[in-house]
């Protein structure tokens, strides 16, 4: 017994520091310092209502879009319980079919010049929100035709969202494509 009462006071003095001190104090900060990220960074249409999340990609498909990355959770329909890359080498015989397949599409949907990697390879979650700018302008011309409005102001819009690098270093210029195509929506219903 002498040995049992200090194991189950340590387990309850742990539990409820572990299990209920601590996530209260970090989830209260992050409600106060970072409320729209602790909340799962939520976007919404012109109504108001919440369509999705600016941390993870949705599938496109409408002209009127920019497209998105390909998801290697695709047949679960950018599920984000699914997530995970393919896996697949770049010598893989699958990978290189559906790389073809998809420039295919691409290049059947009207895209001329080069294609960018991120438009035919899954991030490696799969769920990648993200294009690159030179991706976001390779669509451009397909989605000012598309609205009926001048290309201009569709790479202005591409523009004014290319996020640059995190703390001027870290990663690559990007484009939330949600985001994007949300200003789109606001732009040309």
């Amino acid at each position: 017994m002498n040995d049992i009462r200090p194991a189950i006071l340590l387990f309850v003095a742990f539990t409820i520091l572990c299990g209920g001190i601590y996530p209260s104090l970090v989830t209260g900060i992050a409600q106060t310092v970072f409320p729209h990220q602790a909340n799962g960074s939520p976007l919404a249409d012109r109504s108001g209502r919440v369509v999705g999340s600016a941390l993870i990609g949705q599938p496109f498909t409408d002209p009127k879009y920019f497209w998105p990355r390909p998801s290697a959770t695709a047949e679960f329909g950018y599920n984000p319980l699914a997530s995970g890359g393919s896996n697949l080498g770049p010598t893989n015989p699958d990978l290189l079919r559906q790389v073809g397949e998809r420039v295919k599409n691409l290049r059947a949907a009207g895209l001329a010049g080069p294609v960018p990697a991120d438009l035919v390879l899954a991030s490696a979650s799969g769920l990648d929100p993200h294009i690159t700018p030179a991706a976001a302008r390779l669509q451009t011309a397909r989605v000012a035709t598309a609205r009926g409005v001048g290309e201009d102001v569709v790479a202005k819009l591409v523009a004014d969202h290319t996020e640059d690098r995190q703390f001027g270093i870290l990663g690559e210029p990007r484009v939330n494509v949600l985001a994007l195509n949300l200003a789109l929506d606001k732009l040309t219903p």
